[in-house]
Formats: structure tokens, sequence, C-alpha cells
């Protein structure tokens, strides 16, 4: 695909230290370029192993125009295809989720395997070779029980070293173990990258998220101790001492929690434990336990939160007692969908352990409050009065570093292409 000069042009001239230009916000050959490089070249965040615990289930994931299934085999090993028939391109499961056989077109009754190999294809002659027809397999990589994909034909490989270092904080958490108490879909009027800048940041937090900021301070996500306001600069150091002690603590226990920044590797990411407020247990409004059912091998409950964060579409909070995972779609210059899902040990009982209610509850709200926000900040770069703006220096060095990232891949793909150009 070939993409406008102006593009290029907009790169160019982006100025360190600033926001994005209206564009890379509201234009659809952006974001037709943003599926294609981003979204179809990068390792991307689309599922947990929860969500398929047994041989044969199956889901579906639709990125930009492809649709993809994800299944879980008799081995237990989780494979990924193009969820399209190579018959004449029926799309094979048209379920979000579900359990399965074989892979079977309902259109024609061609069927596949679980490693995507044709094994039936009736009235077909005998000329005709089931071997040169099997599905199209994408790359598929589970990180403690999170599972990644991409649609690249060359993935990324540093991937592995995200898993390496990742594995060890996640692994204490016991993905494997759990099961999935709800799962949330909100379309969010707003750019994917809007999104993601909102959540790379606790600037706004004090202000707009009543509820998450009891059980999480604004001070885990990016504020600087060199804050020029002393009141402010006072909670922050005073925040950091408990850090120190938190870390000193859990590491003691076994538990890596110290901040490990990767962010400018091309598969980014980022992760660190934090402390939680009041009670210190867990996300919710009382900051006590949401599960009495404790994950993995843990009899302590306070063991604040595991965030981690990856480029371009996910973060993640692990409490002792449940686990939320975030990814992000984008659906058109101004929608994305953000899809939230809880999990739970698997032997918790509803009603008995865990209220459905209160396991939701803080992420629920923020989750809505986000997206008000969102929405705010896209009609505002739709504006003739809006230009980029300035970040703070103190709050938002994670926004900064998620847009240089950005930026860097789209301006590694124009330079790769000119450079194949040049070579034929």
């Amino acid at each position: 695909m070939r993409f406008s000069s102006d593009i290029k042009q907009l790169l160019h001239r982006r100025e360190k230290g600033k926001s994005l230009e209206a564009p890379f916000y509201n234009a659809q050959d952006i974001l037709d370029l943003d599926i294609e490089v981003i979204f179809g070249q990068h390792w991307i965040f689309v599922a947990t192993e929860p969500e398929l615990p047994e041989p044969g289930d199956c889901v579906t994931v639709e990125v930009g125009q492809a649709s993809l299934l994800l299944l879980r085999g008799d081995d237990m090993q989780i494979r990924g295809f193009h969820n399209v028939c190579r018959h004449r391109g029926a799309r094979l499961i048209d379920e979000r989720a579900t359990t399965i056989g074989n892979i079977v077109c309902r259109y024609h009754g061609w069927t596949y395997n679980e490693d995507g190999e044709l094994i039936l294809a009736d009235h077909m002659g005998a000329g005709f070779d089931k071997s040169c027809h099997g599905l199209k397999s994408i790359h598929v990589r589970s990180i403690a029980g999170l599972v990644f994909i991409c649609l690249a034909e060359n993935a990324p490989d540093d991937i592995e070293e995200m898993a390496r270092v990742m594995e060890p904080y996640i692994a204490p958490h016991d993905v494997a173990n759990c099961k999935v108490a709800h799962t949330s879909d909100l379309i969010e009027d707003g750019n994917w990258k809007l999104t993601l800048e909102n959540n790379r940041e606790c600037y706004h937090c004090e202000g707009n998220h009543p509820q998450l900021t009891v059980p999480l301070s604004e001070f885990g996500f990016g504020f600087s101790p060199d804050e020029t306001d002393e009141r402010r600069s006072e909670d922050i150091k005073s925040y950091l001492s408990m850090l120190e002690n938190d870390h000193k603590h859990w590491e003691s226990c076994g538990l890596p929690s110290a901040e490990s920044d990767h962010l400018a590797n091309i598969t980014g990411f980022r992760t660190m434990r934090l402390p939680l407020m009041r009670e210190g247990e867990s996300h919710t409004l009382d900051t006590k336990v949401a599960s009495k059912k404790l994950l993995g091998k843990f009899t302590d409950a306070r063991l604040g939160g595991l965030s981690f964060w990856t480029h371009p579409n996910s973060w993640h909070h692990f409490m002792s007692d449940h686990i939320v995972t975030f990814s992000v779609i984008p659906l058109s210059p101004d929608k994305t969908l953000v899809r939230t899902t809880w999990l739970v040990h698997k032997d918790a009982h509803e009603g008995e352990d865990y209220s459905l209610d209160n396991l939701l509850q803080v992420w629920k709200m923020t989750n809505q409050q986000d997206a008000d926000l969102v929405r705010l900040a896209q009609l505002g770069t739709q504006t003739p009065a809006y230009e980029p703006g300035p970040y703070s220096e103190y709050t938002e060095p994670h926004v900064e570093a998620f847009c240089d990232w950005y930026i860097k891949r789209l301006n590694d793909h124009f330079a790769s292409n000119t450079s194949e150009l040049a070579a034929e």
C-alpha cells in the first residue's frame, strides 16, 4: 500500500516534547497505516489462556479487516490462524468464543484439524492436493498466560526478551490456574492512540478517578520527585520511600518488583509492582481483597499491584486475589474497542468467595471515566484551533515514550520501503 507523502511530512516535522498533530488522530489514511504497520507487524495482546481452558476452546479476534481465530489443541498448545476458509473465503468461526472439534466451514464442509491442515474437502476431484490448502497461520506467543499474536510474516524476535523479563514477575500469580470472571467491551469515541496516551499518565487521575485513586496512588504512574510544587513534592517523596520499603519486602518474598523499562524496544514494555493504599490488598473501594481465594501459592494478601504495559495495545494489573487485563483495538479513526477481562482463581465461587459487583466496580467506573476523557480529547483534535501541546516533564514521560515509539515505527517503515525500492 502506498501512502501520501503528506504523512512523511507530518513525521518529519513532529516536535519532540509535544503531542502529535491532528491528522494522526483523525485521518483515515493514517489509521490504515497504523493497521498495516503497527497492528499488522508487531506483537499485540489479544487474550488470556483462561479464555481457552480446554482442548477445542476457540476465540476470535478482529484486527482491522483481518479476522483471526485462536484454538487450544489436544496438546494444550494455542495455535492461531486467519479465520478464512481456503475454499471460497467464508468466515470459519462466527462467534466470539466457542468450543469445537475440528475447524469446519459451514458453507461447503471443508474441514481442518488443529494444525490448520485441510483433512476433508469433498467433490474436489482426484487431482486436488489438500496439502496446498491449509489455513494461513499467525504467530502466537503466550507469556505466563497472556496471549500475544503477530500477523507479520517475520515477527519481531525481541518478544523473547519480554518473555525472559516478564515471566518471573507474572508467574507467581499463576494465570494458568485462573478463570474468567467477567469480560467487558467498551467502545471509546476516540482514536486508539488517545486511548493509549490517556492510559500512560496519571496527571488526570486526581481530578477524574475518585474510585481508582482509593487503592492506587497517582504517584506510581510517572510523577517526578522533582515536582516544583512543595506540597506535591513532599507527597511524592513519601510515596517513593514507601515504594522502596515495599520493594525490599516483596523481593525478599521472591516477588520481582523493581521497575523494568523497555519502552524503546520494538516490542516495547514496562513493568513495576506498586504499593496499594489503606488496607493495601486489591483494586477495590475498601482496598481489601475482592476474592477470598488468593492466586497461586499466595498466603499474604498485601502484595501490592504488579502493573505491566505493552506497546501498542495493552496494560495489565496483577493483585494477590485477581487480575485485570486490557486490550485496545482500533475500529475507525475515532472509535476504539477497549476489552477488559477480570480473572480470579479457578476454584473461586461467585457469591461465596467474591462478589462480581465488588470485583468490577473500580475498573468499570474508571474505564467509563477514561472513555469520557478520550471523547473530549478526540473532539478537541477535530477543531481548527488544535495544535500539538507540551507534555508535562513531571507527569507525562510515558506518554512521550509511547508517541516516540509510534513515530519511530512509522519512520522505520518508510525508510525500509525506500531502501527496498532503491534496491529494485
